[in-house]
C-alpha cells in the first residue's frame, strides 16, 4: 500500500453525527509456542490511519450502545467486500462519480439490513477518498471491539468441522488461559493438518497452539534426523 498522508486526517476523525457450552472431559494438556507472522518475520503492524478510522466507529457504536450489532455490520461488510471485489473497485475508482457510490451504499445498507451510522460511516470513507483502507479497517476494528469487550478471539484450524462440545472446551481453555471474559472462535477447515486442530489467537494471532498430527509428524521426522545426526 502506498503511503499514507496522515496530515490529511486527524487521529481520531470526526464523523458525520449520522455516524453514529461445557465439556464433560477435559482438554489434553496444551502448549503453547509464540510465533511470527507476515513475510518480512515481524508481527503485522496496523495503520494509524485505518486504526483510528475503526476507533472512531467503535466510539460511536459504543455512545449509541450498538457496539455488538456495529460488529456484525462490520463482519457482514467484511464477507461482502471478500466474496464480491469489484464493489470495493467500483467506490475506489476515481472516474465513478460520488453519487453514484453513495447510492451503491444505500442498496448495500439495505440488502445488509445495516445501521444507519455503519452506512453513514462508508459514505465518509467515500468523502474523503479513504475506500481502498476499508479492508484494513474492518480487521482494525475486529481488534478494537474485542479490546473494548476484552474478548478473547480464536481461530481454529481442523481437517473436519469440530462439534460444539470440543469447541465449547477450547473457549474454555482460553478463557482461563487468557483470562478474557469472552472468547469468539472462528473455525477453519485446513486438511493439510492429517488430523487434530490448531489454535491461533493473541495479538494478530502471535500465539499458536498445536495438536495437529502434522505438527507430530514434523516433531517425530526432527527427533529421528537429530538421533541420526548423533551417529
Amino acid at each position: 500500500m502506498s503511503s499514507l498522508q496522515q496530515t490529511l486526517i486527524p487521529l481520531r476523525p470526526k464523523l458525520h453525527h449520522s455516524f453514529y457450552a461445557t465439556a464433560r472431559s477435559p482438554l489434553p494438556n496444551l502448549s503453547v509456542r509464540f510465533t511470527r507472522r507476515g513475510g518480512g518475520g515481524g508481527l503485522r503492524m496496523s495503520s494509524p490511519v485505518s486504526e483510528s478510522y475503526a476507533t472512531a466507529l467503535a466510539d460511536v457504536a459504543k455512545a449509541n450502545d450498538t457496539l455488538e450489532s456495529t460488529c456484525y455490520d462490520v463482519e457482514k461488510l467484511g464477507k461482502m467486500f471478500a466474496s464480491d471485489p469489484e464493489v470495493l473497485c467500483l467506490f475506489v475508482n476515481p472516474t465513478v462519480e460520488l453519487q453514484k457510490k453513495r447510492e451503491v451504499v444505500d442498496l448495500i445498507s439495505e440488502s445488509l439490513s445495516l445501521l444507519p451510522h455503519t452506512a453513514s460511516f462508508l459514505n465518509v470513507l467515500i468523502d474523503s477518498s479513504r475506500m481502498e483502507l476499508v479492508k484494513d479497517i474492518i480487521k482494525e476494528f475486529e481488534a478494537v471491539y474485542n479490546k473494548m469487550t476484552e474478548t478473547e478471539l480464536a481461530v481454529v484450524k481442523s481437517v473436519v468441522k469440530l462439534d460444539s462440545q470440543h469447541l465449547a472446551q477450547i473457549a474454555k481453555h482460553l478463557q482461563k488461559l487468557t483470562g478474557a471474559k469472552i472468547v469468539r472462535i472462528r473455525t477453519v477447515i485446513d486438511p493439510s493438518l492429517v488430523a487434530g486442530f490448531t489454535i491461533r489467537y493473541g495479538c494478530s494471532g502471535s500465539k499458536l497452539i498445536d495438536m495437529s498430527v502434522k505438527k507430530q509428524l514434523e516433531d517425530i521426522t526432527s527427533q529421528l534426523q537429530f538421533s541420526g545426526s548423533s551417529f
